[in-house]
């Protein structure tokens, strides 16, 4: 897989918030890169920028004070940051498609669901215009939605939040795009329905043969999907490496707090083990140093002053900490 060139390459990517007349950076000096037919998991607590990244990427931040300082977004080894406005709507929906986090609010709520799948088909396929309908349809029916003549001519208040994102994960596939981002799917639905729509994911994700980035905090859809994952902290990546290696091998200590967090069936604790307090906000995060330190249980003196280089630790697999830099050979050997 490592031989074959990149569908999306993200190099470098900064992008901030101009607040209160200071810019501030939710995604700061991110890299990473998804390859046809792969599916990479983007993992972290809230406030990560694992969504502000896969924003970027859309570029759907917001006008007024959201922008991409620096950096490369290259798909298919075209960069997307400079493209206008008009060329990105040919991208957006045709060769890269985006299952959004909540439903309810990514549907026009005052349109009805045969004109939003229309309009995605109109805008970007060549099927006729008496074809249009007919072929939402059929999209409805492969995502299992019954009474799927019917349910063209409802409104999204009419379904409920199962059926709304199958209607969202029907659009995203509807030109058969290369890339499809999925930015928490799951979120709000109940576990039965999250199973289901996870298993629709894959299924179509498999027969139309696209990669996808699938964003999540949810580490048993990781080991069900993945095949390799992004672990961000605070606005940067923070590990980089394939599924089994994440699970059986992690290196950062962000990684293995998280793994460390989760609930097990052999685990008999009355009290889960967390990660001491929270993701620093947008306003506050580090000026120097590493941006876990102040939650980290290896953290040494000089984790406040070095700002740690994604480096790679074996082949295929990358970490930003100082207890494997190279220049720190004495700290590797302590791990």
């Amino acid at each position: 897989m490592s031989s074959q060139k990149p569908l999306l390459e993200v190099q470098n990517l900064h992008t901030g918030f101009n607040i209160e007349g200071e810019t501030h950076y939710a995604v700061k000096d991110v890299s990473f890169t998804v390859n046809p037919k792969e599916v990479v998991c983007i993992v972290g607590e809230s406030g990560c920028g694992k969504s502000v990244m896969s924003l970027s990427i859309m570029d759907l931040l917001p006008k007024h004070n959201g922008k991409i300082d620096k950096g490369h977004i290259l798909f298919k080894g075209n960069d997307l940051v400079p493209l206008t406005e008009e060329e990105m709507n040919q991208i957006r929906g045709k060769d890269i498609s985006m299952i959004f986090q909540e439903p309810m609010t990514a549907l026009n709520p005052v349109l009805t669901i045969g004109y939003q799948m229309d309009e995605v088909l109109f805008n970007h396929t060549d099927t006729r215009k008496e074809e249009i309908r007919k072929k939402s349809v059929q999209l409805l029916q492969q995502v299992g939605i019954s009474r799927a003549d019917q349910i063209v001519n409802e409104y999204p208040h009419q379904l409920s939040g199962g059926m709304r994102q199958r209607v969202m994960i029907a659009m995203a596939i509807a030109c058969q795009p290369q890339l499809l981002i999925a930015d928490e799917p799951t979120t709000a639905l109940d576990v039965t329905v999250q199973a289901q729509i996870l298993e629709l994911i894959t299924k179509i994700q498999e027969e139309v043969g696209m990669a996808m980035l699938l964003i999540t905090h949810d580490l048993g859809v990781v080991a069900e999907m993945a095949d390799r994952v992004v672990v961000m902290y605070a606005g940067q990546v923070v590990e980089d490496t394939d599924v089994d290696r994440l699970f059986y091998e992690p290196k950062h200590p962000y990684t293995k707090a998280l793994l460390d967090s989760i609930p097990r069936m052999d685990d008999h604790r009355e009290v889960l083990n967390t990660i001491r307090g929270i993701v620093p906000s947008l306003k506050n995060m580090p000026k120097q140093g590493c941006r876990f330190v102040d939650r980290c249980p290896s953290a040494m003196p000089e984790c406040t002053k070095i700002d740690p280089a994604l480096g790679e630790v074996d082949k295929g697999h990358s970490v930003r900490c100082i207890l494997y830099d190279a220049s720190h050979p004495e700290k590797k050997a302590e791990v």
